[in-house]
């Protein structure tokens, strides 16, 4: 069961550093992608131990990240799931007064583009594992563009409608050749000498 609200959580600088450290950042993201499982669960598939994985998961939790699938448990198994489907960071969290919401800020951003590598990584590692029809179908785009701030934006934002856009366009369970896939976007100015 997928969660339920699909709108991105938006991160202040309490949820911030609830969510700001490694493991916590994995869990969710495996409860994202893999539907809801219980701390040893998701210990086995981290390579955690289930004492570190309950405490982060209360962590998650507590912070309104995640909640309870009682619907999955049997005895004294206690299921977790996403609460949403995706966060918003403010980029006004790095420059944040209390200097420890700004390292969770540089924490958070360091993780997600290393999370990304990883990503780009395990699929070129898997390449075989694929159709033809799939492997033609992925993209590794670079472009360089010169934009003013503005433009930039609105390059985002339209990109961002775009792949919006595309929520509508779920096959249904059991359409052929229908696999998830994941859709990074970096934009970001460089120093050209």
């Amino acid at each position: 069961m997928e969660p339920e609200n699909d709108a991105p959580r938006v991160l202040d600088a309490r949820s911030l550093r609830g969510l700001a450290h490694p493991l916590r950042m994995q869990l969710l993201r495996a409860l994202r992608q893999n539907g809801p499982a219980t701390a040893s669960k998701l210990a086995e598939r981290l390579g955690e131990s289930s004492g570190a994985t309950s405490y982060h998961l209360r962590q998650l939790a507590e912070h309104g990240f995640i909640e309870d699938a009682p619907e999955h448990g049997k005895g004294r198994e206690r299921w977790w799931r996403a609460a949403h489907m995706g966060v918003q960071f403010d980029d006004s969290l790095h420059k944040h007064p209390d200097p420890a919401v700004r390292g969770a800020a540089d924490l958070f951003i360091h993780e997600t583009a290393n999370f990304h590598t990883q990503e780009v990584a395990t699929y070129l590692g898997t390449t075989g594992d694929w159709s033809d029809e799939w492997n033609r179908s992925t993209d590794l785009s670079d472009m360089t563009l010169r934009l003013t701030p503005e433009l930039a934006l609105d390059l985002i934002t339209k990109m961002h409608a775009l792949v919006d856009s595309y929520q509508g366009e779920v096959p249904a369970d059991g359409t052929p050749n229908a696999e998830t896939v994941r859709v990074h976007t970096h934009l970001f100015p460089i120093h050209t000498d």
